[in-house]
């Protein structure tokens, strides 16, 4: 038995070893552990979208922040969990004509959460009958940037049989916030510098019947001087005709002749546009698409172009387009 004995002895020795390593470790671990919470977040508001739905929307975290989410409480009662790139919900089965306060809260990876937001308060409308009529369209809507990153959204009071509660702004297909039925303007902030963007209004009732689209504002937001020049092409034009797509637009000033540009048909990439060495075109851009696609198509285009290093620059304004019979 003897012989043994040491090498147990050994065996026992290097696993204590490795224990009161790993213990070491766990605690180096924990001296660097971030304990250091978010910021709470700000510009929290809460709208009615109908009587047992209120729409809870907030700024985004500085990237400092390391935020990783978001928790929404309704009254001290933690009623929605949010990844970090959602700054919008909606909560539902509320109660009509009810008061509700909410907060928001950020996490980090490390699970700190900050302090509670400043609470916002809002009252539920009472509910109505039986309501499938949806609101009319706003007859018109108007933008002007105010700023690289903000943008004043304006437009004309659509009609209800029960009245608008709430007005939604949507760019690209997306809604990105909502505004109170007796509104008729509001500012968008969080957007990119030297951007073209394409913004529509839809009216809500109690019921939550939603109109179609107003029309379009387009808004470019001016560049920021600390990013450098605007990398979007700019007046980009679309006119179809049976079996084709004329598409126009001005090159951006980038310094070198642009070759290259990805066109979006639906906010999908469908193809690159490429100019040989020779045809690349200056100042403005000519580019015949042909399609099969039936009459009463919906598109929406954008395109962008390749910047010298490479990468792609900023979207132009988009251009929604019908395609004829």
């Amino acid at each position: 038995m003897r012989p043994t004995t040491a090498p147990r002895r050994a065996g026992a020795f290097l696993a204590a070893l490795a224990l009161a390593l790993a213990a070491a470790a766990l605690t180096a671990c924990g001296a660097d552990a971030d304990t250091t919470p978010p910021h709470s977040p700000g510009g929290l508001t809460a709208q009615a979208g109908s009587a047992t739905s209120v729409h809870v929307m907030w700024e985004a975290a500085a990237p400092a922040d390391g935020v990783t989410g978001y928790q929404v409480f309704q009254g001290g009662r933690l009623v929605r969990e949010l990844a970090a790139e959602k700054t919008m919900v909606d909560i539902t089965g509320l109660t009509p004509r009810s008061a509700y306060a909410f907060t928001v809260r950020a996490r980090d990876a490390a699970g700190n959460r900050s302090a509670p937001s400043a609470p916002v308060r809002v009252d539920t409308p009472a509910a109505r009958a039986e309501d499938h009529q949806a609101p009319t369209a706003p007859p018109t809507t108007a933008g002007r940037a105010e700023g690289p990153r903000q943008v004043r959204l304006t437009w004309t009071a659509a009609t209800d049989d029960t009245g608008v509660t709430a007005y939604d702004v949507y760019q690209g297909g997306v809604r990105i916030h909502t505004a109170g039925g007796a509104e008729s303007a509001t500012t968008l902030t969080g957007l990119q510098p030297g951007t073209a963007y394409s913004f529509t209004v839809r009216a809500r009732d109690g019921s939550d019947n939603s109109s179609p689209d107003g029309p379009a504002a387009a808004v470019t937001t001016p560049g920021d001087p600390s990013q450098g020049p605007d990398t979007a092409p700019s007046a980009f034009t679309a006119s179809v005709s049976p079996g084709t797509v004329e598409l126009a637009w001005t090159a951006p000033g980038t310094g070198r002749e642009t070759s290259e540009y990805q066109l979006y048909v639906n906010d999908r990439p469908v193809t690159v546009i490429q100019f040989g060495a020779g045809a690349v075109p200056r100042g403005r851009v000519t580019y015949r698409l042909t399609t099969t696609e039936p009459a009463g198509t919906a598109w929406t285009l954008k395109l962008r172009a390749r910047l010298p290093d490479g990468t792609w620059g900023t979207f132009s304004q988009e251009q929604r387009i019908t395609l004829p019979g």
